[in-house]
C-alpha cells in the first residue's frame, strides 16, 4: 500500500474507484459541453442558410482548440495536478457555452465561430484524465482505467441524443444554460470529492522544457499518428455524423441525433474493451485490428448500405473498431511513456488525435457531391489514411523504440 507522506491517505481499491468515476463524469459534461455545435449543425445551416463548406468549418471548429490545447493542459496536469486542472477547465467553458447560446440567438455566423473556437476548452480535459487515472492504477491495470475514463467520450452521445431534445423541449436558450449549470455543478463536485493520488508528485520542470523532452521522444509522434486515425475518426464522426445522415440518406434533426448518439455509444462501451485487451493481449493487435476494421467498413460505406439494418450494422462496427483502437492506443501511452512525462506525452498524443478529428468533417465538406449526394471522395482518404496506419502499427512501431522512449 502507496501513503502520501503528507496526507497518509492510502491507496485503497475505494479511493482509486471514486477518483476514476469523477474523472470520467468530469470528461463526460465537458465533451458534452465541447459537441454542442454538431447535432444543431443542420439548425444552423437552415437559418443561416450555410454551404456545405460554411457547415463543416462551422461543426469543425471546437475540435481546433480541443485538440492544441491538450498540449498545454496535458503539461499543466503534470504540475497542478487533476484536481485543479478538471475544476478550472470545466469553469472556464461555462460562459463560451452561454456565448454560443447568444450566437445562435441572434443568427450571427462570425460570433458562432468564434464562440465555437473557444468552446474547445471543454475538449482539453481529456489530457487532464489520462495522467490523473495513470498516478491512482498500477501499470498493470491502467489500460483499463484509461479504457474507463475515455468511455468519457460518450458526452458525445448524449449531446448527440438530449441537445436538440433540449431544444424542443426547453428551448434554444434555456438548452445551453442547463448545459452551463451541468457544468458547474460538476466542478463543484470535483473540487470537493475528487484527490489527486498520493502516487502524484508535482512536477517542477517548467512547462516548455517538458513538452520539449516529450516531443522528443518518437514514440510520442508515433502514437500521435495511430491515435489521430482512432480517436480523430471518432471525433469527426460524432461530429459530422447528423450532417452526413440527412444529406445522404435524408434523416431529420432527432432522427439523425438519435443514430449519432448509437455510433458514439458503441464507441464509448468498445473503448475500455481496447484497454483491458491491450492489457491481455497488448495494444499492437488490437490497434492493428482498429485501423484495419475502420478501412474495410469505410469501403462498405462508400456503396451506401441500405436502411436500416444494413446501414446501421456498418455504422456500429465502425464505431465499434475507433472505440477500440481509441483504447489501445492509450494503453500504449501509459506503457511507453516516462512516468514524469505522462501528462506531457498525453496532451500531444491526445492534441493529435483531436486534430485528426479536425480535418476530416472540413474535407468532407469541400468534397462533398451535392448532385449525387456522395462523400465518395472523403471516404476514399479515410481508407487510404486507415490502411497506412494499420501498416504503420504492424511495421513501424517498434518494440525496442517503445522500450527506450519508457527509460527515464
Amino acid at each position: 500500500m502507496t501513503t502520501d507522506a503528507v496526507t497518509a491517505r492510502p491507496v485503497t481499491t475505494g479511493s482509486q474507484s471514486t477518483n476514476l468515476a469523477l474523472a470520467t463524469l468530469a470528461f463526460t459534461i465537458s465533451f458534452w459541453a465541447w459537441n454542442l455545435i454538431g447535432p444543431l449543425g443542420v439548425v444552423y445551416t437552415d437559418r443561416l442558410d450555410l454551404s456545405a463548406t460554411q457547415k463543416s468549418v462551422l461543426v469543425a471548429i471546437p475540435i481546433l482548440v480541443g485538440s492544441l490545447g491538450r498540449i498545454l493542459t496535458g503539461a499543466l496536469t503534470d504540475r497542478f495536478g487533476g484536481r485543479l486542472m478538471f475544476t478550472v477547465l470545466l469553469i472556464a467553458t461555462i460562459p463560451f457555452v452561454l456565448l454560443v447560446a447568444v450566437a445562435g440567438h441572434f443568427e450571427s455566423y462570425p460570433l458562432l465561430l468564434v464562440a465555437g473556437f473557444f468552446l474547445g476548452v471543454g475538449g482539453t480535459t481529456f489530457s487532464v484524465g489520462i495522467p490523473f487515472v495513470n498516478a491512482w492504477y498500477d501499470k498493470s491495470r491502467r489500460g483499463f482505467a484509461t479504457g474507463v475514463f475515455g468511455a468519457g467520450m460518450g458526452g458525445t452521445a448524449l449531446s448527440a441524443f438530449f441537445t436538440p431534445r433540449f431544444v424542443n423541449w426547453f428551448g434554444y436558450i434555456t438548452a445551453h444554460v442547463i448545459i452551463a449549470v451541468a457544468l458547474a455543478v460538476v466542478a463543484g463536485i470535483c473540487w470537493m470529492f475528487m484527490r489527486d493520488s498520493p502516487r502524484w508528485t508535482p512536477t517542477r520542470e517548467s512547462v516548455v522544457p517538458k513538452l520539449i523532452g516529450a516531443a522528443k521522444l518518437r514514440i510520442t509522434w508515433e502514437l500521435g499518428f495511430l491515435y489521430a486515425a482512432a480517436f480523430g475518426g471518432f471525433v469527426a464522426f460524432a461530429t459530422y455524423l447528423p450532417t452526413y445522415l440527412k444529406d445522404v440518406y435524408d434523416f431529420d434533426l432527432q432522427a439523425a441525433g438519435t443514430r449519432t448518439a448509437g455510433f458514439a455509444i458503441a464507441a464509448v462501451v468498445a473503448r475500455p474493451l481496447g484497454g483491458v485487451l491491450s492489457d491481455r493481449y497488448g495494444p499492437r493487435i488490437i490497434t492493428f485490428v482498429s485501423c484495419a476494421g475502420a478501412a474495410i467498413l469505410a469501403v462498405w460505406m462508400i456503396t451506401e448500405p441500405p436502411l436500416e439494418v444494413t446501414a446501421g450494422v456498418n455504422f456500429v462496427l465502425m464505431a465499434v473498431c475507433m472505440g477500440l483502437g481509441a483504447g489501445s492506443v492509450f494503453s500504449w501511452v501509459a506503457q511507453a511513456a516516462p512516468p514524469e512525462r505522462v501528462g506531457a506525452v498525453t496532451g500531444i498524443v491526445g492534441a493529435a488525435g483531436g486534430l485528426g478529428g479536425f480535418f476530416p468533417p472540413m474535407i468532407m465538406g469541400a468534397t462533398y457531391d451535392a448532385a449525387t449526394h456522395s462523400y465518395t471522395v472523403g471516404l476514399a482518404l479515410l481508407i487510404g489514411f486507415a490502411t497506412c496506419a494499420a501498416l504503420y502499427t504492424l511495421f513501424g512501431v517498434r518494440e525496442q523504440r517503445a522500450s527506450e522512449a519508457a527509460r527515464p
